[in-house]
């Protein structure tokens, strides 16, 4: 990649799918399978903002899925959290893009869309229903509306939109709320991705980038979903600064834009363990070679 465009990009992701749900107690002896059936391994980048006019945004992209296949091989699935491509290219044109290279990754890929992909540049490129056939159509996963589930290794993943049509703020619809409270109650131990953070954690003053940055019905959210014992962690993104917060237990975890790097060819994302109730993470970055 060539300096100058670099600094550029640095200027300018119960139906039958949860059948597993009701799988049968791991015989005594299973001592490494209870072990693998109670843990999960993945990754969370949000904010990748890919621009096909903009080659060194999609060198980026290519590159962390380079090296998390070859330094992350045991990876359960990578979570994609929105703003993943800026949907201001002709049709669907860079949304296809985007989608052949992170699924070149050696493990499972999930998506969220951001306001990127909910506000597309001059209403021309894709819409909510062409991202729910581009990413919402992998059979593991339980479609409801606009959001998503999937059980991995006994942990459940809800894939929630926060987003509002044609708009840069986000909230969680009444029916987002029930279809989280619905998957709540069957008692896995459960994370929530989604692209808007619940709370102005950067201590914020202007009330216009409050309300663009902060989930809109955040007090109702929390007071509806973060009571359930078993949520164990949210994964957002959207301001693109890292904060990880305890809220009623949950431990809210935004990470790092990844069009933010540490430094040349050092792009931010979360590395995340769930062992039973337990969550672990850790920023990585992305380095050639």
């Amino acid at each position: 990649m060539a300096n100058n465009s670099r600094r550029d990009f640095f200027k300018g992701a119960i139906a039958l799918s949860l059948t597993p749900l009701m799988a049968t107690e791991a015989q005594p002896k299973e001592d490494k399978k209870e072990k693998k059936k109670n843990s999960l391994k993945l990754v969370h980048i949000t904010d990748s903002h890919m621009d096909m006019g903009n080659p060194d945004s999609v060198e980026a992209l290519k590159m962390a899925v380079k090296y998390l296949n070859k330094n992350y091989p045991d990876l359960d699935c990578v979570l994609f959290g929105g703003d993943n491509f800026n949907n201001n290219s002709k049709a669907d044109s860079d949304a296809l893009v985007y989608k052949k290279i992170v699924e070149k990754l050696n493990c499972p890929v999930y998506h969220v869309r951001g306001n990127k992909e909910a506000n597309p540049a001059k209403d021309k490129q894709i819409d909510l229903e062409e991202f729910k056939k581009l990413f919402m159509s992998y059979k593991e996963l339980t479609v409801s509306g606009k959001d998503w589930a999937v059980e991995k290794n006994g942990t459940l993943i809800l894939g929630l939109d926060s987003c509002i049509e044609h708009a840069n703020n986000g909230e969680f619809t009444k029916e987002t709320l029930a279809f989280a409270k619905k998957m709540l109650e069957l008692g896995k131990p459960t994370i929530i991705l989604n692209h808007h953070p619940y709370s102005n954690y950067w201590c914020g003053t202007d009330k216009k980038d409050i309300h663009k940055y902060v989930l809109g019905n955040s007090e109702e959210t929390i007071k509806t979903l973060f009571g359930y014992p078993n949520l164990l962690a949210t994964l957002s993104g959207h301001k693109h600064i890292d904060n990880i917060k305890m809220i009623n237990r949950v431990k809210t975890i935004t990470t790092r834009g990844f069009i933010r790097p540490l430094d040349l060819d050092e792009y931010p994302m979360r590395y995340i363990e769930i062992n039973g109730n337990d969550v672990s993470e850790k920023l990585i970055y992305t380095v050639e070679g």
